[in-house]
């Protein structure tokens, strides 16, 4: 792929993940890091390392995007940041786990393991998997440990931890916006844990591609972020007026495809 069509193709997937995030309320690891391996294969970037830079470039991009979703949250009074307080201990230390194990496994093993994750997902969105059975909020330790698990599992994906942190707390008796708004200040430190340790973890990489600082692509981190931040607004505006449930089902299929192909 030349640079004519990799800086179109950068944008044009923050358009998407942007809209779709701000749409169906979903976190644009989910798109990002399929997209990226993808994009990344065709530049022709290190063949055993295409997941670390596509799951540590979407990690960066969670940072700031993470910011300005709960930013929106909080000004509805949404966020229950004692619970945010509580969870990120764990959430942290569960960060730096997974950007470790993630530098330790193969880049195959990765989008093995991604396209099982994305299949769970599309199954979780397409049949709008609930929690059936319902439980108070753990103590301090136990929201640590939760956080842990959160944040091991959303950084060896490269996602915000949207699909994971929503279900344990809805789990917990939390209102679903609350749980929804809560979920987006967390992506916060699992973001920013993760990134921070990806770029550490591939600093000895002898095969660093050019405009890379550790396993961080910083063209196609720039460029997504600017196109996802612009356009997740429209997708939240598309939401008040589009069916939302029957694009949700047409989105699973699409992950689920996704998915397979990664596996495959």
């Amino acid at each position: 792929m030349t640079d004519l069509f990799i800086w179109p193709a950068y944008l044009l997937l923050g358009v998407v993940a942007g809209v779709v995030g701000g749409l169906l309320g979903l976190g644009g690891g989910i798109i990002i890091v399929p997209s990226l391996l993808f994009i990344f294969t065709w530049q022709g970037l290190p063949a055993d390392v295409l997941m670390h830079f596509a799951v540590a470039t979407s990690l960066f991009t969670i940072v700031f995007t993470s910011v300005s979703s709960s930013y929106a949250h909080h000004k509805h009074k949404a966020v229950l940041w004692p619970k945010v307080f509580l969870l990120t201990p764990g959430i942290i230390m569960g960060a730096i786990l997974g950007a470790f194990i993630a530098d330790y496994l193969s880049s195959d093993i990765l989008r093995r393991a991604f396209g099982i994750f994305e299949i769970f997902v599309a199954c979780q969105i397409g049949f709008a998997v609930k929690p059936t059975t319902q439980r108070a909020l753990p103590r301090r330790n136990g929201m640590i440990l939760a956080g842990g698990g959160i944040g091991t599992l959303s950084t060896i994906m490269g996602i915000g931890g949207g699909t994971l942190t929503v279900p344990f707390l809805t789990w917990c008796q939390v209102d679903i916006h609350k749980a929804v708004a809560t979920s987006s200040a967390c992506g916060f430190p699992i973001a920013l844990a993760g990134t921070l340790t990806m770029i550490f973890t591939g600093l000895d990489y002898s095969n660093l591609p050019e405009n890379s600082i550790g396993y961080v692509y910083w063209p196609a981190a720039v460029a997504i972020l600017v196109t996802s931040v612009l356009f997740a607004p429209v997708g939240a505006k598309l939401a008040h007026t589009m069916p939302v449930n029957s694009l949700k089902r047409i989105f699973a299929i699409v992950l689920a495809c996704i998915g397979l192909r990664m596996l495959f």
